[in-house]
């Protein structure tokens, strides 16, 4: 299957869809519940693709029909499936989107890998969303000066940050700890997880009377592509007022706004 964008009228919008390459398998309650090497990329969403399982390489015994549908206006209405695996069950993790105007979709199931107790690229396991393969990151070495206010407060400012360019997200300053009013700052309970960096944590930033929740994020142990920013300290360029050389930067409008 070649890269396709499956179109539809205005208020229906639009998907990609690209095969994939990798191999992927799936586990719940220790047992294997999808294994191809031919999985499908879709875009149901701008940021970041989902996988598609060929219908044969997933085990249908493991699947039970739900009551009710997915609605999608691009996808049509799929059949939910309860998957049930190993004395565990993940209720609507299986969709099938058989009768879809999109041809492409019909003999596919996409799993709600987040239900799943496992799931593989190849023989490395695999966390969160699947890696967007047109997604780059770059870590840079930099000298520039960088302050960061909140609410007139400055909480962090280094001449040593390490510059994070991510494919469609604004540039994202890593500073060292050491250049952060830690004073200032509140851990807190939330994690995120991104496959390119690994698992974030966060921390919330006191300025005034005013606390702002989860402003700060760092990787602890990032994965192997993004070590050198493991251990600094990046702020939500969105929510807080950045000064580059001096220059205040404007804030980018994202889905972090």
């Amino acid at each position: 299957m070649s890269a396709t964008t499956a179109k539809t009228d205005k208020a229906r919008g639009r998907i990609r869809i690209e095969p994939g390459a990798k191999r992927i398998r799936a586990y719940l309650g220790g047992e294997v519940v999808a294994d191809t090497s031919r999985p499908t990329l879709v875009w149901e969403v701008p940021y970041y693709p989902t996988y598609y399982f060929p219908l044969e390489d997933v085990r249908g015994e493991l699947l039970t029909a739900r009551d009710g549908v997915d609605h999608s206006p691009s996808r049509g209405d799929g059949e939910t499936f309860t998957v049930t695996a190993g004395g565990k069950q993940a209720p609507g993790a299986a969709v099938r989107f058989a009768d879809s105007p999109i041809e492409e979709l019909r003999d596919l199931v996409r799993l709600d890998l987040g239900a799943m107790d496992a799931w593989f690229e190849e023989d490395e396991e695999a966390f969160g969303h699947p890696r967007d393969p047109y997604t780059r990151i770059d870590i840079l070495a930099s000298s520039r000066h960088v302050r960061v206010e909140v609410d007139g407060v400055t909480i962090a400012e280094s001449t040593s940050p390490r510059i994070l360019f991510e494919t469609g997200l604004p540039a994202r300053y890593y500073l060292p700890k050491t250049h952060v009013r830690l004073d200032l700052l509140t851990h807190t309970d939330k994690a995120s997880y991104c496959p390119y960096k690994g698992q974030a944590e966060y921390w919330s930033v006191r300025a005034g009377d005013a606390v702002h929740e989860n402003f700060v994020w760092s990787y602890p142990t990032p994965l192997p592509e993004s070590e050198r920013i493991a251990g600094l300290m990046a702020f939500y360029n969105e929510k807080v007022d950045l000064y580059v050389d001096g220059v205040r930067q404007e804030r980018p409008a994202t889905k972090f706004s």
